[in-house]
């Protein structure tokens, strides 16, 4: 590997880590240091790391690029599985990964809405009252508006006040649209 991409791979690494969530504990965080989610259909973590033969067949066919690599920086019990950052690029729920994993390791999901809500779970939306523009009295409601599992997956309330619902698949599209700095809705994943 090259120089500048490891250097790369090192400082991403350092930056998602110094923007991870409060409370979520080291075990959440996994051994890679980076709050990421594995794409729709994963197995448990443990299964897929085994299972997952690092092929990129998922990022190649993603239409919306969220799928990403681990680079040597995370380790070498991670380097190159596929991973998703949902506030650099959210997963669209398109289901096309699992359908293109040889190994298995994705499971192949229908892109119904039975199946989404009942077969995916990359983690779930938490909000943080005190960043939420629309719980410090301002109308927001831009991550209920991302979300393609709308009353499904979140709710409004009064000044359109997001409320996370237990159907949420953790896709991220809330946390990608989120206009707060740090993001006041972010996914905490499932490693399971």
């Amino acid at each position: 590997m090259k120089r500048r991409q490891f250097l790369a791979d090192l400082i991403y690494g350092a930056t998602v880590a110094l923007t991870l969530p409060v409370g979520v504990t080291e075990a959440r965080v996994n051994t890679t240091g980076v709050r990421y989610l594995r794409p729709p259909g994963a197995l448990p973590e443990d299964q897929f790391k085994s299972q997952c033969i690092r092929c990129g067949q998922c990022g190649e066919v993603c239409p919306n690029r969220a799928i990403t690599y681990f680079g040597v920086a995370h380790g070498a019990e991670v380097m190159d599985t596929p991973f998703i950052v949902p506030r650099e690029q959210a997963c669209i729920l398109c289901m096309k990964c699992g359908d293109v994993c040889p190994s298995g390791a994705i499971q192949p999901i229908k892109k119904t809405f039975k199946d989404i809500v009942g077969k995916v779970r990359m983690g779930k939306a938490r909000v943080d009252e005190n960043l939420c523009l629309s719980f410090q009295g301002k109308t927001c409601g831009v991550c209920y508006r991302a979300c393609k599992l709308q009353d499904v997956a979140i709710r409004i309330g009064m000044l359109e006040q997001p409320h996370v619902l237990d159907a949420c698949v953790g896709c991220g599209l809330c946390e990608r649209s989120c206009i707060q700095i740090p993001q006041a809705i972010r996914i905490i994943p499932d490693y399971g």
